[in-house]
Protein backbone atom coordinates (compact mmCIF):
# COMPACT_ATOMS: atom_id res chain seq x y z
CA UNK A 1 0.00 0.00 0.00
CA UNK A 2 1.41 3.28 -1.09
CA UNK A 3 0.50 6.17 1.37
CA UNK A 4 -1.55 9.26 -0.35
CA UNK A 5 0.93 11.86 0.39
CA UNK A 6 -1.15 15.14 -1.20
CA UNK A 7 -4.65 13.31 0.92
CA UNK A 8 -2.02 13.32 4.06
CA UNK A 9 -1.06 16.90 3.74
CA UNK A 10 -4.42 18.09 2.90
CA UNK A 11 -6.13 16.55 6.14
CA UNK A 12 -3.47 17.77 8.11
CA UNK A 13 -3.56 21.33 6.75
CA UNK A 14 -7.11 21.30 7.36
CA UNK A 15 -7.14 19.83 11.06
CA UNK A 16 -4.60 22.18 11.83
CA UNK A 17 -6.57 25.19 10.53
CA UNK A 18 -9.30 24.08 12.85
CA UNK A 19 -8.52 25.88 16.09
CA UNK A 20 -9.08 23.58 19.23
CA UNK A 21 -7.04 25.82 22.08
CA UNK A 22 -7.83 23.72 25.09
CA UNK A 23 -11.29 23.34 26.85
CA UNK A 24 -12.30 24.41 22.81
CA UNK A 25 -12.31 21.56 20.71
CA UNK A 26 -16.36 21.48 19.85
CA UNK A 27 -15.29 21.98 15.99
CA UNK A 28 -12.18 19.35 15.46
CA UNK A 29 -14.19 16.69 17.87
CA UNK A 30 -17.53 17.38 15.35
CA UNK A 31 -15.18 17.10 12.28
CA UNK A 32 -13.45 14.17 13.52
CA UNK A 33 -16.83 12.36 13.98
CA UNK A 34 -17.68 12.84 10.82
CA UNK A 35 -14.34 11.81 9.07
CA UNK A 36 -14.25 8.57 11.00
CA UNK A 37 -18.03 8.08 10.24
CA UNK A 38 -17.51 8.34 6.86
CA UNK A 39 -14.69 5.72 7.07
CA UNK A 40 -16.97 2.97 8.46
CA UNK A 41 -16.15 3.04 12.15
CA UNK A 42 -18.66 0.84 14.01
CA UNK A 43 -18.99 2.66 16.73
CA UNK A 44 -18.45 6.38 17.96
CA UNK A 45 -18.47 7.53 21.51
CA UNK A 46 -18.37 10.73 22.87
CA UNK A 47 -18.03 10.45 26.68
CA UNK A 48 -19.50 12.88 29.22
CA UNK A 49 -15.97 13.86 30.57
CA UNK A 50 -16.78 17.69 29.36
CA UNK A 51 -18.47 17.81 32.75
CA UNK A 52 -15.42 17.59 34.45
CA UNK A 53 -12.66 19.22 32.13
CA UNK A 54 -14.31 22.28 31.28
CA UNK A 55 -14.74 21.82 27.45
CA UNK A 56 -16.79 22.30 24.79
CA UNK A 57 -17.05 18.25 24.03
CA UNK A 58 -16.01 14.94 25.58
CA UNK A 59 -13.37 12.69 24.86
CA UNK A 60 -13.57 10.74 21.75
CA UNK A 61 -13.67 6.63 21.38
CA UNK A 62 -13.83 5.49 17.75
CA UNK A 63 -14.13 1.91 16.56
CA UNK A 64 -13.22 0.25 13.57
CA UNK A 65 -14.15 -3.79 13.61
CA UNK A 66 -11.66 -5.78 11.98
CA UNK A 67 -10.98 -8.85 10.31
CA UNK A 68 -7.94 -10.81 11.87
CA UNK A 69 -9.13 -12.87 14.59
CA UNK A 70 -6.24 -11.22 16.86
CA UNK A 71 -6.24 -9.24 19.70
CA UNK A 72 -7.61 -5.32 19.13
CA UNK A 73 -5.05 -2.24 19.87
CA UNK A 74 -6.48 1.44 20.23
CA UNK A 75 -3.96 4.68 19.35
CA UNK A 76 -4.48 8.03 21.03
CA UNK A 77 -3.94 11.58 20.23
CA UNK A 78 -5.28 14.67 21.90
CA UNK A 79 -7.51 17.22 19.47
CA UNK A 80 -6.49 20.21 21.56
CA UNK A 81 -3.21 22.66 21.04
CA UNK A 82 -1.09 25.02 23.38
CA UNK A 83 -2.02 28.62 22.67
CA UNK A 84 -1.40 30.74 20.62
CA UNK A 85 -3.74 28.99 18.34
CA UNK A 86 -6.76 31.57 16.86
CA UNK A 87 -6.71 31.84 13.69
CA UNK A 88 -3.72 28.89 12.64
CA UNK A 89 -3.02 29.06 8.65
CA UNK A 90 -0.79 26.53 7.31
CA UNK A 91 1.90 27.31 5.17
CA UNK A 92 3.96 24.24 3.20
CA UNK A 93 7.09 25.18 1.44
CA UNK A 94 8.09 21.63 -0.62
CA UNK A 95 7.41 19.02 1.95
CA UNK A 96 7.82 21.53 5.16
CA UNK A 97 4.45 22.56 7.12
CA UNK A 98 4.56 25.70 9.62
CA UNK A 99 2.71 28.62 10.59
CA UNK A 100 2.22 30.78 8.12
CA UNK A 101 1.34 33.86 11.15
CA UNK A 102 2.10 34.11 14.85
CA UNK A 103 0.52 31.29 16.16
CA UNK A 104 1.70 27.64 16.78
CA UNK A 105 1.01 25.23 13.74
CA UNK A 106 -1.14 22.40 15.94
CA UNK A 107 1.12 19.29 14.53
CA UNK A 108 0.99 18.38 18.42
CA UNK A 109 -0.70 16.65 17.95
CA UNK A 110 -3.01 16.78 14.46
CA UNK A 111 0.08 15.31 12.97
CA UNK A 112 -0.87 11.86 14.90
CA UNK A 113 -4.40 12.46 14.19
CA UNK A 114 -3.77 13.03 10.56
CA UNK A 115 -1.70 9.42 10.52
CA UNK A 116 -4.59 7.60 11.84
CA UNK A 117 -6.93 9.01 9.16
CA UNK A 118 -4.97 7.98 6.30
CA UNK A 119 -4.69 4.53 7.63
CA UNK A 120 -7.87 3.98 7.28
CA UNK A 121 -8.85 5.89 4.38
CA UNK A 122 -5.91 3.17 2.81
CA UNK A 123 -7.08 -0.11 4.33
CA UNK A 124 -10.73 0.54 3.25
CA UNK A 125 -9.41 1.77 0.36
CA UNK A 126 -7.44 -1.70 -0.46
CA UNK A 127 -9.70 -3.83 1.89
CA UNK A 128 -7.01 -4.95 3.37
CA UNK A 129 -7.76 -7.53 6.52
CA UNK A 130 -6.85 -5.46 9.89
CA UNK A 131 -7.16 -5.83 13.41
CA UNK A 132 -9.99 -4.53 15.27
CA UNK A 133 -8.55 -0.56 16.16
CA UNK A 134 -9.43 2.23 18.55
CA UNK A 135 -8.96 5.41 18.80
CA UNK A 136 -9.14 7.60 21.41
CA UNK A 137 -9.01 10.84 20.55
CA UNK A 138 -8.55 13.28 24.37
CA UNK A 139 -9.46 16.77 25.56
CA UNK A 140 -7.33 19.19 27.32
CA UNK A 141 -4.13 16.96 27.07
CA UNK A 142 -2.17 20.26 27.02
CA UNK A 143 -3.46 21.29 30.65
CA UNK A 144 -2.75 18.89 32.67
CA UNK A 145 -3.70 15.46 31.09
CA UNK A 146 -7.49 16.51 32.36
CA UNK A 147 -9.18 14.66 29.62
CA UNK A 148 -7.55 11.80 29.67
CA UNK A 149 -7.68 11.72 33.32
CA UNK A 150 -11.56 12.12 33.19
CA UNK A 151 -12.20 9.24 30.79
CA UNK A 152 -13.55 5.89 31.89
CA UNK A 153 -10.77 3.43 30.75
CA UNK A 154 -13.84 1.10 30.43
CA UNK A 155 -14.79 2.14 27.58
CA UNK A 156 -11.80 1.20 25.61
CA UNK A 157 -11.69 -2.44 24.81
CA UNK A 158 -8.34 -3.05 23.62
CA UNK A 159 -5.68 -3.73 26.73
CA UNK A 160 -2.95 -2.35 24.79
CA UNK A 161 -2.25 0.86 22.52
CA UNK A 162 0.30 3.73 21.44
CA UNK A 163 0.07 7.23 22.01
CA UNK A 164 1.16 9.32 18.57
CA UNK A 165 2.29 12.00 20.66
CA UNK A 166 6.09 13.50 20.87
CA UNK A 167 8.60 15.27 18.89
CA UNK A 168 11.11 13.41 16.50
CA UNK A 169 10.51 10.48 14.48
CA UNK A 170 11.50 6.94 14.97
CA UNK A 171 11.64 7.24 18.67
CA UNK A 172 9.49 4.78 21.28
CA UNK A 173 8.91 6.04 24.71
CA UNK A 174 9.16 3.39 26.88
CA UNK A 175 9.06 5.67 30.65
CA UNK A 176 8.23 8.38 32.15
CA UNK A 177 7.93 9.95 35.25
CA UNK A 178 5.36 9.91 38.09
CA UNK A 179 4.64 13.55 39.36
CA UNK A 180 3.67 15.28 42.85
CA UNK A 181 1.90 18.36 42.54
CA UNK A 182 2.85 20.64 45.18
CA UNK A 183 0.52 23.24 47.16
CA UNK A 184 2.17 24.88 50.31
CA UNK A 185 0.85 27.88 52.04
CA UNK A 186 2.15 29.42 54.60
CA UNK A 187 0.29 31.04 57.46
CA UNK A 188 1.56 34.41 58.71
CA UNK A 189 0.15 36.96 60.72
CA UNK A 190 -0.59 40.90 59.38
CA UNK A 191 0.65 44.07 60.49
CA UNK A 192 1.26 47.79 59.37
CA UNK A 193 5.09 47.21 58.63
CA UNK A 194 5.70 50.92 59.27
CA UNK A 195 4.00 51.20 62.65
CA UNK A 196 3.97 47.90 64.42
CA UNK A 197 6.15 45.19 62.13
CA UNK A 198 6.66 43.86 65.54
CA UNK A 199 3.30 42.78 65.92
CA UNK A 200 3.14 40.54 62.76
CA UNK A 201 5.06 37.27 61.34
CA UNK A 202 6.00 37.35 57.19
CA UNK A 203 4.75 34.30 55.55
CA UNK A 204 7.23 35.59 52.43
CA UNK A 205 10.25 35.18 54.96
CA UNK A 206 9.47 32.26 56.33
CA UNK A 207 8.57 31.07 52.53
CA UNK A 208 12.20 32.24 51.33
CA UNK A 209 13.94 30.52 54.32
CA UNK A 210 12.28 26.95 53.48
CA UNK A 211 13.11 27.55 49.42
CA UNK A 212 16.65 27.78 50.33
CA UNK A 213 16.84 24.61 51.94
CA UNK A 214 14.65 22.70 49.45
CA UNK A 215 15.77 19.84 47.09
CA UNK A 216 15.57 22.10 43.60
CA UNK A 217 16.30 21.37 39.98
CA UNK A 218 17.85 18.08 38.91
CA UNK A 219 18.75 15.59 41.59
CA UNK A 220 20.07 12.65 39.74
CA UNK A 221 19.24 11.06 36.76
CA UNK A 222 15.79 10.00 37.35
CA UNK A 223 14.69 13.05 39.89
CA UNK A 224 13.69 16.32 39.11
CA UNK A 225 12.05 19.38 41.42
CA UNK A 226 10.75 22.80 40.65
CA UNK A 227 8.99 25.64 42.27
CA UNK A 228 7.12 27.44 39.74
CA UNK A 229 4.93 30.43 41.21
CA UNK A 230 4.54 31.83 44.53
CA UNK A 231 2.12 34.52 45.18
CA UNK A 232 0.88 36.69 48.71
CA UNK A 233 1.13 39.73 50.33
CA UNK A 234 -1.16 42.71 49.97
CA UNK A 235 0.83 45.84 49.86
CA UNK A 236 4.23 46.59 50.74
CA UNK A 237 3.39 48.33 53.54
CA UNK A 238 1.90 45.45 55.16
CA UNK A 239 3.97 42.37 56.43
CA UNK A 240 2.80 39.27 54.46
CA UNK A 241 -0.11 37.37 56.06
CA UNK A 242 -0.02 34.43 53.51
CA UNK A 243 1.77 32.88 51.07
CA UNK A 244 0.96 30.31 48.29
CA UNK A 245 3.76 28.22 46.81
CA UNK A 246 3.02 25.85 43.63
CA UNK A 247 5.61 23.07 42.86
CA UNK A 248 6.41 19.62 41.93
CA UNK A 249 8.57 16.96 42.09
CA UNK A 250 9.06 14.44 39.31
CA UNK A 251 10.84 10.85 39.39
CA UNK A 252 11.07 7.59 37.36
CA UNK A 253 11.63 5.94 40.69
CA UNK A 254 8.44 6.06 42.95
CA UNK A 255 10.45 5.95 46.35
CA UNK A 256 12.61 8.98 45.33
CA UNK A 257 9.03 10.78 44.18
CA UNK A 258 7.97 9.92 47.74
CA UNK A 259 11.44 10.40 49.43
CA UNK A 260 12.05 13.97 48.36
CA UNK A 261 8.04 15.39 48.44
CA UNK A 262 8.31 14.28 52.33
CA UNK A 263 11.62 16.08 52.24
CA UNK A 264 10.23 19.43 50.97
CA UNK A 265 7.35 18.81 53.71
CA UNK A 266 9.39 18.86 56.61
CA UNK A 267 11.84 21.09 55.30
CA UNK A 268 8.64 24.08 55.79
CA UNK A 269 7.30 22.39 58.72
CA UNK A 270 10.88 22.55 60.16
CA UNK A 271 11.32 26.49 58.91
CA UNK A 272 8.16 27.24 60.83
CA UNK A 273 8.40 26.06 63.60
CA UNK A 274 11.76 27.19 64.11
CA UNK A 275 10.26 30.65 64.21
CA UNK A 276 11.34 33.01 67.07
CA UNK A 277 9.12 35.96 68.35
CA UNK A 278 12.47 38.01 69.38
CA UNK A 279 10.14 41.05 70.80
CA UNK A 280 7.52 38.84 72.47
CA UNK A 281 5.06 41.53 70.64
CA UNK A 282 3.58 39.59 67.77
CA UNK A 283 -0.31 38.99 67.59
CA UNK A 284 0.11 35.59 67.19
CA UNK A 285 1.60 32.53 65.20
CA UNK A 286 2.75 31.33 62.26
CA UNK A 287 1.32 27.76 60.62
CA UNK A 288 1.85 26.00 56.84
CA UNK A 289 0.31 23.13 55.27
CA UNK A 290 1.48 21.19 52.62
CA UNK A 291 -1.14 19.40 50.01
CA UNK A 292 0.19 16.79 47.80
CA UNK A 293 -1.57 15.62 44.86
CA UNK A 294 -0.59 12.68 42.08
CA UNK A 295 -0.24 14.39 39.04
CA UNK A 296 0.16 11.40 36.78
CA UNK A 297 1.25 8.06 37.50
CA UNK A 298 5.07 6.58 36.13
CA UNK A 299 5.30 4.70 33.36
CA UNK A 300 7.59 1.89 32.63
CA UNK A 301 7.74 -0.34 30.13
CA UNK A 302 10.21 -2.80 29.31
CA UNK A 303 11.30 -4.62 25.50
CA UNK A 304 10.27 -7.81 26.53
CA UNK A 305 7.02 -6.44 26.92
CA UNK A 306 4.34 -7.45 24.43
CA UNK A 307 3.14 -3.64 23.41
CA UNK A 308 7.10 -3.01 22.55
CA UNK A 309 7.91 -6.39 20.59
CA UNK A 310 4.74 -5.50 18.42
CA UNK A 311 6.14 -2.07 17.32
CA UNK A 312 9.25 -3.07 16.85
CA UNK A 313 8.09 -6.22 14.48
CA UNK A 314 5.72 -3.86 12.41
CA UNK A 315 8.77 -1.77 12.49
CA UNK A 316 10.90 -4.49 11.41
CA UNK A 317 8.56 -5.53 8.12
CA UNK A 318 8.33 -1.99 7.08
CA UNK A 319 12.23 -1.67 7.08
CA UNK A 320 12.03 1.28 9.87
CA UNK A 321 14.25 1.56 12.71
CA UNK A 322 13.31 2.87 15.71
CA UNK A 323 15.02 4.10 19.18
CA UNK A 324 14.10 3.39 22.60
CA UNK A 325 13.83 6.50 25.01
CA UNK A 326 13.02 7.63 28.43
CA UNK A 327 11.41 10.80 28.68
CA UNK A 328 11.17 13.23 31.29
CA UNK A 329 7.52 14.85 31.05
CA UNK A 330 3.81 13.18 31.05
CA UNK A 331 1.22 12.08 28.58
CA UNK A 332 -2.03 10.45 28.76
CA UNK A 333 0.18 7.76 28.38
CA UNK A 334 1.25 8.00 31.63
CA UNK A 335 -2.63 8.13 32.66
CA UNK A 336 -3.10 4.97 30.39
CA UNK A 337 -0.64 2.86 31.73
CA UNK A 338 -1.81 3.73 34.91
CA UNK A 339 -4.95 2.21 34.62
CA UNK A 340 -3.32 -0.98 33.27
CA UNK A 341 -3.63 -0.18 29.59
CA UNK A 342 -0.40 -0.58 28.55
CA UNK A 343 0.28 2.53 26.10
CA UNK A 344 3.90 3.03 24.32
CA UNK A 345 4.51 6.51 22.91
CA UNK A 346 5.52 6.57 19.32
CA UNK A 347 7.07 10.08 17.99
CA UNK A 348 5.24 12.02 14.78
CA UNK A 349 7.69 13.90 13.38
CA UNK A 350 6.50 17.49 14.98
CA UNK A 351 9.18 19.48 16.14
CA UNK A 352 9.62 22.80 17.60
CA UNK A 353 6.42 22.22 19.56
CA UNK A 354 4.74 24.65 21.93
CA UNK A 355 6.53 27.69 20.05
CA UNK A 356 5.54 29.76 16.79
CA UNK A 357 8.86 28.34 15.21
CA UNK A 358 6.52 24.43 15.48
CA UNK A 359 7.15 22.12 12.21
CA UNK A 360 6.90 19.11 10.65
CA UNK A 361 7.76 17.17 8.02
CA UNK A 362 5.07 15.14 5.06
CA UNK A 363 7.56 12.28 5.23
CA UNK A 364 7.74 11.94 8.89
CA UNK A 365 3.58 11.75 8.56
CA UNK A 366 3.78 9.80 5.94
CA UNK A 367 5.93 6.98 7.33
CA UNK A 368 4.65 7.18 10.66
CA UNK A 369 1.48 6.36 8.65
CA UNK A 370 3.13 3.28 7.19
CA UNK A 371 3.61 1.74 10.74
CA UNK A 372 0.56 2.32 11.96
CA UNK A 373 -0.86 0.06 9.30
CA UNK A 374 1.98 -2.33 9.94
CA UNK A 375 0.38 -2.31 13.30
CA UNK A 376 -2.99 -2.73 12.61
CA UNK A 377 -2.55 -5.27 9.72
CA UNK A 378 0.90 -7.97 10.42
CA UNK A 379 -0.84 -10.83 11.96
CA UNK A 380 2.86 -11.45 13.83
CA UNK A 381 2.99 -8.34 15.25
Amino acid sequence: MEVNRERLAANFTELCEIDSPSRREGPISQRLQQIFRELGALEIIEDDSNGRTGSECGNLVIRFAGDLDVAPIFFSCHMDTVQPAEGVRVKRIGDLFTSAGDTILGSDDKSGIAACIEAMQLLRETKRAHRPVEFVITTCEEIGLVGAKALDPNLVQAKEGYALDSSGFARVITHAPAANRLTITVNGVAAHAGLHPEWGVSALILAAQALAKVPNGRLDEETTANFGTINGGAASNIVPEMVVIKGEVRSHSMEKLERVTGEIREIFKSTVAAWTDPTGSAKGMPSVSVEVRQDFPIMQLFREDQVLRRVEAAARSIGMELTYEKAGGGSDANIFNGHGLATAIIATGMTNVHSTREQVELQDMVDLTRLLIALMTEESC
